[in-house]
């Protein structure tokens, strides 16, 4: 059986966005595409309505064509216990309320049992500084927090 994985916003936009010239961000881009094309079949891919609300914001063909890139993608169903633990990072300060969408990702992820939450978002997901308190809400909370990270740390040996 695959791994499960959970599809953050950053990785469809960074998939359907133009080249950046932020050296940075236009690295970031060629990474999640290689990802996307090397390892992308070794995982069970899941995403939420969290996800497709992001998506369908801002431009229109731009939205679009991160709506089209998540419509193989079964949906995770967003439950009372994921918007409990949603809150529960809201409520220690953890995740800041401007961010509560960020704190849902991880909480459906963790209620759903996901493996992993692939993400470029580094400020509130993919961040070292608030992981240990994430895993340690989850746990208090009844649940195993996913291996959060970004596609240079999902690509093995290649």
């Amino acid at each position: 059986m695959k791994p499960r994985l959970y599809l953050e916003t950053t990785i469809p936009s960074y998939l359907t966005s133009r080249p950046s010239k932020n050296l940075i961000v236009s690295a970031h881009q060629q990474i999640t595409r290689e990802w996307w094309l090397i390892r992308r079949d070794s995982f069970e891919i899941y995403t939420s309505q969290f996800v497709t609300d992001e998506a369908g914001e801002g431009d229109k063909k731009a939205a679009q064509k991160r709506l089209e890139l998540l419509l193989p993608f079964s949906l995770l169903n967003v439950t009372e216990s994921v918007l409990q633990l949603a809150s529960a990072f809201l409520d220690k300060g953890i995740i800041p309320e401007k961010a509560a969408r960020d704190a849902a990702h991880i909480a459906i992820a963790a209620v759903h049992g996901i493996e992993y939450l692939l993400t470029w978002n580094c400020t509130h997901i993919a961040n070292a500084m608030i992981s240990k308190k994430v895993q340690k809400i989850c746990e208090q909370n009844g649940f195993l927090c996913p291996v959060i990270c970004t596609p240079e740390e999902l690509m093995e040996n290649y």
